[in-house]
């Protein structure tokens, strides 16, 4: 018994270990993003990035504070596209993956179709087309949200996998006996049973809106319609992007030379995280329970 113990506790020890260093090396990253942001611009150019910067500077916050009509406007674009699309998303997804658990006469040619949607598509050039010319999305709010809700098959077969093992279909027949309908069903007793699955999949699919700029690549070209992360790419493309949307007309920060472009591309980045930190301590229960409770049982 006491072996026993002694080495269940080793484990316990080994396996702390590592999750500390694995908390670590995922910390690390983020506090060198932070301590760059502080970093005064001509320290950070010719020092580089470190943890212990040897001149700290609130010269890219005060720019972006004074650029927030620019900035802040991309950050409420990001935000209403992350809501909008989260929810819708994950609406469709929903409806489809509780559709999919159902018998109903096309079943089996939709989950062939669902299916070959994720490994084949018609391509950039195509989709591109089809946005921009047939459904006049291009340079619209509709051009940050529509092709992310088309790219969640994977969210729907998880979804459907999860209704199939995880909701008694005992549950389902007695609420139908009770004269429920399948809507009433659906919303009453799926989707409650059903949190920590939604709360996972809604939380990947809102950091993936968040994060996304390639759809603002393909079809914006409208700065009014330039999300966080787009305006962070196009920092990092080009430098003088900042200074030709700039409101600041004199002081210090006029120009492109005296734009600190190297350590605002870390301040808006830092920005950029904040909403994403703050959201995961209330996703986080439904989070683990949502990974682990889908999977494969034998």
């Amino acid at each position: 018994m006491n072996l026993k113990y002694s080495s269940d506790r080793k484990i316990r020890m080994i396996a702390h270990v590592v999750m500390i260093f694995l908390t670590v090396c995922a910390l690390l990253p983020f506090i060198l993003l932070m301590m760059a942001s502080f970093t005064e611009e001509n320290t950070a150019i010719r020092y580089g990035f470190t943890f212990f910067p040897k001149q700290l500077s609130m010269a890219a916050y005060q720019y972006i504070a004074g650029e927030w009509q620019q900035i802040g406007h991309a950050y409420l674009i990001s935000m209403l596209v992350t809501v909008a699309g989260t929810l819708l998303g994950m609406l469709i997804c929903t409806l489809l993956s509780y559709g999919l658990t159902r018998d109903f006469i096309g079943k089996k040619f939709i989950n062939i179709y669902v299916v070959f949607t994720m490994l084949f598509n018609g391509g950039i050039v195509s989709t591109y087309y089809i946005y921009s010319n047939v459904f006049h999305i291009k340079n619209t709010i509709w051009a940050l949200i529509i092709p992310g809700l088309l790219l969640n098959v994977f969210n729907i077969m998880i979804e459907r996998s999860y209704f199939a093992t995880n909701i008694p279909e005992a549950l389902l027949e007695s609420a139908r006996i009770d004269g429920a309908t399948e809507l009433t069903t659906f919303i009453k007793i799926v989707l409650p049973l059903s949190k920590p699955i939604l709360a996972t999949l809604g939380l990947m699919t809102a950091i993936a809106y968040w994060n996304d700029w390639t759809n603002g690549l393909y079809y914006v070209d409208d700065t009014r319609y330039y999300s966080l992360q787009l305006v962070l790419n196009k920092i990092n493309e080009n430098a003088a992007f900042l200074a030709s949307n700039s409101t600041q007309m004199s002081g210090m920060m006029h120009g492109t030379a005296s734009i600190p472009t190297t350590t605002v591309r870390m301040a808006i980045a830092v920005i950029g995280i904040l909403p994403i930190i703050l959201m995961y301590p209330f996703f986080q229960q439904y989070f683990v329970k949502g990974i682990t409770i889908g999977a494969v049982k034998g």
